[in-house]
């Protein structure tokens, strides 16, 4: 259901899997019908008895009911969070896979295959003794991961994607790991740790081997730390309790796997490509895409307090100059401190270089409106761009708006650079679209969306414009968006104790979220649900879906109102 929520990330994956290998039941109870004596009864029904017994059974179907569309979200949700689970496990292994290609890291492989092999005496002995380095890696990284779940909590961290501050904290992260893996100065710890490892590593047996670990873990923090950083960012932002225990699991797998393997085919080694600079290579461009992925956070906390700086454009030229300095990078054009000499470009750099280039003028039209829908998700919205000369993003005509007594949409200031879908009249608040419905006689498609809400911004490109999608937005609902992560501060009588945790609520974003979880149980963006002028739901809500189970999801919406107004 979810596999065109990384369409956006296709390109990036491509280029760093592309330079990695370049560079390397019974209903009733029986005493009911047990007779206590041998005298028998026969009841005759009366009319109010089949009254009695019809309502009853009404009861039952409406109780099933109920219990079906309340279970049938938390089933939803439950696969959903698998899901990202995987998705998280994927990115910290890919995290570990390039961090293994750092210059701390890779030229530790040969030395410690080596010391096995020959501390071990035998394949098999020297096999198990890697297999246990491995696995105090993983370990390590993955108790790490549970140390900070219990320090953040799980609240703090489903906060995490929607909080301003934390967002500003993690571009400034990503910057400074960026430049770091620039060359402009090394993240390291104390040496007297390493120190401390190291001469615990001279110890026999596995707490040898445990601290032998330990000391490849504190040594390469140098190259490994940023990476982890940068990944731990990525999993704290998607809310999930396991998140960090889970990208920690693995990145230590893709770092240890390959200790292990050559420890078991030692011979392979002389396959693999010997340590120089192409080394500090990798690293140089793991710095340059760090600094870019950091803008998307700047970008989110630009739109979340409405500071306007950050358009579409201006995050497009920041992405193309980094393209461009690192093209130039690639060719010997430009070089940093650590870097030696490029006498010649290989095949396999060149074919990076001409793929990087590639995706950088694939940007540039950008600048004048292009929808870039490869991309779009990390992008600020499209109503940021200064200079548009696009046709639109959907290719059914735009409707008109429908006549109603309201006339001015509450909030459409603050949300003028939020993200539609043009020829999508749409409102953004909750009673005015209650109102609107009742004028019109439309069900209400609310879509509780964000600010920072990647899978939104995939949703807003690839499914609500497409026509037969569109048309039914356009005659059919009163769309109300609600941003959950908005940060404009509501009239102190507007102030309330939520119901769900108890905290007190002063911001718009806040407001809606809390309408979420606790109307609808749910906390996830997007969600779409549809409900009568009551405000009650008429069928299941949905997240993610792809066109055509969207256009089947509008269509029960629908046809569900329709039989309702028919009573």
């Amino acid at each position: 259901m979810r596999s065109f929520i990384y369409r956006g990330v296709r390109p990036l994956i491509f280029l760093l899997v592309l330079m990695a290998f370049a560079f390397s039941g019974t209903a009733y109870a029986q005493t009911d019908s047990v007779s206590t004596d041998d005298v028998e009864f026969t009841t005759i029904p009366t009319r109010a008895d089949s009254i009695k017994a019809y309502q009853k059974k009404q009861d039952s179907i409406k109780k099933a009911e109920a219990a079906k569309a309340t279970t049938a979200p938390a089933a939803e949700k439950k696969a959903d969070s698998k899901q990202s689970l995987w998705q998280i496990f994927i990115a910290g292994f890919l995290g570990g896979f390039a961090a293994f290609l750092m210059p701390c890291v890779y030229p530790m492989l040969p030395l410690t295959v080596s010391f096995f092999t020959k501390k071990g005496g035998t394949r098999s002995k020297a096999i198990g003794q890697s297999a246990l380095y491995g696995l105090s890696i993983i370990v390590i990284y993955v108790a790490l991961g549970f140390i900070i779940t219990l320090v953040f909590g799980p609240s703090a961290l489903n906060g995490l994607a929607t909080n301003g501050i934390f967002n500003f904290v993690f571009f400034l992260l990503l910057v400074i790991f960026g430049v770091s893996f620039l060359g402009a100065f090394e993240i390291q710890l104390p040496s007297s740790l390493a120190n401390k490892m190291d001469e615990n590593s001279d110890r026999g047996g596995l707490i040898g081997i445990f601290f032998m670990a330990a000391t490849l873990v504190v040594v390469s923090f140098s190259c490994t730390g940023p990476i982890i950083g940068s990944v731990l960012v990525d999993a704290a932002t998607k809310g999930e309790r396991l998140a960090p225990a889970i990208v920690m699991l693995g990145f230590s797998l893709a770092l240890a796997l390959p200790f292990t393997i050559f420890a078991m085919f030692p011979s392979a080694l002389k396959s693999m490509p010997k340590s120089g600079g192409w080394l500090n290579s990798v690293k140089v461009i793991l710095g340059f895409l760090e600094i870019a992925f950091a803008l998307k956070f700047l970008s989110n906390v630009d739109l979340a307090y409405h500071w306007d700086l950050i358009d579409r454009e201006v995050f497009l030229s920041l992405w193309i100059a980094i393209g461009i300095l690192m093209c130039l990078y690639l060719i010997g054009k430009i070089k940093f401190a650590h870097d030696s000499d490029l006498p010649h470009m290989s095949v396999p750099r060149t074919f990076i270089t001409i793929a990087l280039f590639a995706f950088t003028v694939y940007m540039i039209p950008g600048l004048w409106g292009a929808p870039l829908k490869s991309i779009s998700a990390f992008l600020p919205p499209m109503s940021t761009q200064d200079f548009d000369i696009s046709s639109g993003t959907g290719s059914a005509p735009a409707a008109a708006p429908a006549t109603t007594i309201i006339k001015e949409k509450k909030y459409e200031e603050i949300f003028k650079r939020l993200p539609r879908v043009k020829g999508v009249d749409d409102w953004y608040d909750y009673d005015q679209a209650i109102e609107v419905a009742k004028q019109l006689k439309r069900p209400v498609l609310i879509d509780f969306t964000g600010w920072n809400c990647v899978n939104c911004r995939q949703m807003e490109a690839n499914v609500l414009p497409k026509p037969e999608v569109l048309k039914r937005l356009q005659n059919d609902f009163v769309v109300v968006q609600l941003v959950i992560d908005d940060k404009t501060e509501l009239p102190e009588s507007e102030h309330f104790i939520s119901n769900v945790d108890g905290k007190k609520v002063t911001q718009l974003g806040g407001k809606w979220l809390d309408l979420e979880m606790s109307k609808y149980d749910n906390n996830a963006q997007p969600y779409y649900v549809i409900i009568n002028e009551k405000g009650e739901p008429l069928v299941k809500p949905h997240g993610v879906l792809p066109v055509e189970e969207f256009v089947k999801y509008l269509d029960s919406g629908i046809a569900a109102y329709k039989a309702q107004a028919q009573q």
